[in-house]
């Protein structure tokens, strides 16, 4: 009886240091996963930060009207240009 006891302890006793080492092991590997992930995040953050300090130059009147003189040839607006139309009162 006691040789039984001692079997069915020894199989409980592997099988919960197999358990613990098995959660150990996926512990582990879900940190591994989550330092990735959070350094993908921070990655992901100096990336957007770089396109709105992009966006924001790309977007300046000077910028703009400095392409639109070189590579569209267009030329700043003036009095002696333009034309104003009327509209006839009823």
């Amino acid at each position: 009886m006691s040789g039984k006891i001692n079997l069915v302890l020894t199989v409980l006793l592997v099988a919960c240091a197999l358990s613990l080492v098995t959660a150990q092991y996926q512990a582990r590997h879900l940190f591994i996963e989550l330092e990735r992930a959070q350094a993908q995040a921070r990655l992901l953050d100096i990336a957007w930060s770089q396109l709105q300090v992009d966006q924001s130059t790309l977007g300046k009147h000077e910028r703009i009207e400095a392409i639109a003189r070189r590579d569209l040839d267009m030329t700043p607006l003036t009095a002696g240009r333009t034309q104003f139309l009327l509209k006839d009162a009823p």
